[in-house]
């Protein structure tokens, strides 16, 4: 998603009345891209979607198939399956980001589409920040202190590594110091929750 862009939305729905709802409910703060089964909802796939709304039973391709060939694909978006399908321990070993079962309401719906951009967005702060975590540890082993503290660049980089993690222990709440900041951040990327 480019930032002067709408986030697209790709909803991977058999039922047109369902599918049609959905796009109504998010067509005024999203791009929408309408699937009617799991094969041209992989057609609609491309880099520009950032959210999949993947109905799980529907005839053909199902959404667990389409799902395991979205995460094959390496594809940077948040899957959340919306499914009359009560989850069982199955679940578990699925790659998908949320999951909503139906009925769900308009609120519920924009609710789990912003989360899931939210996430991707930290995901984008959090690989910024330890690529200038790796620059300022690389520089640290192969400088002295006296050449760090008198070099602009270095102190510059020390400045916004800092605001990456102001904004991230924000993001994070209530982290004390860097320990802690660091356990934060493996436990987020290992699939942790932040609450």
């Amino acid at each position: 998603m480019s930032e002067d862009s709408a986030p697209v939305v790709l909803i991977v729905e058999d039922e047109p009345d369902v599918a049609e709802t959905y796009n109504l409910w998010l067509a005024d703060s999203y791009e929408v891209r309408l699937a009617e089964d799991g094969d041209e909802g992989l057609e609609l796939l491309d880099d520009d979607v950032d959210v999949v709304l993947l109905d799980r039973m529907m005839p053909g391709l199902s959404g667990d198939e389409v799902l395991e060939r979205i995460r094959e694909g390496e594809y940077d978006c948040r899957v959340a399956m919306v499914t009359a399908v009560e989850p069982d321990f199955d679940i578990m070993e699925m790659g998908f980001d949320a999951y909503l079962n139906k009925p769900i309401r308009s609120d519920e719906l924009h609710e789990t589409v912003e989360s899931l951009l939210e996430r991707s967005a930290y995901d984008d702060l959090l690989q910024d920040y330890y690529s200038l975590i790796e620059k300022q540890a690389t520089l640290e082993t192969t400088k002295s202190n006296a050449e760090l503290a008198e070099n602009e660049e270095f102190v510059r980089l020390e400045e916004q590594i800092q605001r990456l993690r102001d904004e991230l222990a924000g993001t994070f709440g209530g982290v004390e110091d860097d320990e802690e900041f660091i356990a934060t951040l493996r436990d987020l990327n290992d699939g942790g929750d932040l609450t």
